[in-house]
């Protein structure tokens, strides 16, 4: 998901956007267009807070599923090889 940021300092009220990767540009596009917009982009530093926790939730739950033998883990001399 890309995050867009719209501040508004005249009333001192800033609104963040979640678009989904599809729309980002559509969005982007509409917001150019409109004349009282002034749009400035930021740089995304990477998945957020949530998404991280929920990765690595993923990460021990599947180390765990691995130890039982109720899935497939790879070696890792393999894993690396793909990087």
């Amino acid at each position: 998901m890309s995050t867009t940021t719209l501040n508004i300092p005249k009333l001192g009220q800033r609104v963040v956007l979640t678009v989904s990767p599809r729309k980002y540009d559509f969005l982007m596009e509409l917001l150019y267009n409109f004349d009282f917009v002034q749009v400035e982009e930021e740089e995304n530093d990477g998945d957020s807070r949530e998404e991280i926790i929920a990765n690595l939730q993923q990460a021990a739950s599947d180390v765990k599923l691995i130890r039982e033998g109720k899935l497939e883990g790879r070696p890792a001399r393999e894993f690396l090889n793909e990087l």
